[in-house]
């Protein structure tokens, strides 16, 4: 198994080979295996969960009878072929990782709300001069002319910002505890947000 989930709790600094490097704490709370379910002959599908829902539905009872509790939050992966794994069975964090191991890292990125063309696509707005009062922030002409006289798709233009999900690759295990592991660099999301974590490398050749 290649894959856990955690929280993000923040970020520090270690030294790691003679130098100070940020790091991205993230806790691991217990992970168990929700569900085995075999597609197409031998390839698995595997579901990680953790935490435990206080006030779960009937449906999500009935989905989880084998568990006995229903999970905070499920990540189903199918590209899998371990089928040694049971439901509810604990992974390991010293199974999975390990100090120098490459992982791809996702979460929800932070949130900003309605931003515009400068905030979030680094316009630099209008002139300052030449008798322009308000147009510092503008975004400018969005035609296209005559032809094609209408807007095209994709014109980068203010609206919702962040709060989207962003992988990150290549990202070192630093340092591994019995609860957390420190992760190099910064980690998308605030404080608690669910970090999803796939080994893809096993050793740093870099």
């Amino acid at each position: 198994m290649n894959y856990l989930l955690g929280t993000k709790k923040g970020m520090t600094q270690v030294f790691k080979d003679g130098k100070l490097r940020p790091v991205t704490v993230v806790h691991l709370p217990d992970n168990f295996v929700t569900r085995v379910e075999t597609v197409q002959g031998q390839k698995m599908k595997v579901g990680i969960g953790i935490g435990q829902k206080k006030n779960p539905t009937q449906s999500e009872t009935g989905s989880f009878k084998g568990l006995k509790f229903v999970p905070g939050y499920e990540w189903v992966v199918d590209n899998t072929e371990e089928s040694e794994y049971k439901i509810g069975d604990k992974l390991n964090i010293s199974d999975v990782v390990s100090e120098d191991f490459l992982v791809k890292v996702s979460a929800v990125s932070k949130s900003k709300g309605f931003a515009g063309v400068v905030k979030r696509h680094g316009f630099h707005g209008g002139p300052k001069t030449h008798g322009q009062s308000d147009r510092h922030r503008a975004a400018g002409a969005i035609g296209a002319g005559t032809d094609p006289g209408r807007v095209l798709k994709g014109k980068r233009m203010a609206g919702r910002m962040g709060g989207k999900v962003v992988t990150f690759v290549n990202k070192r295990i630093l340092e591994i505890g019995d609860d957390y592991i420190l992760v190099s660099g910064s980690l998308p999301g605030n404080n608690g947000t669910l970090i999803k974590i796939e080994v893809t490398q096993k050793t740093n050749e870099n």
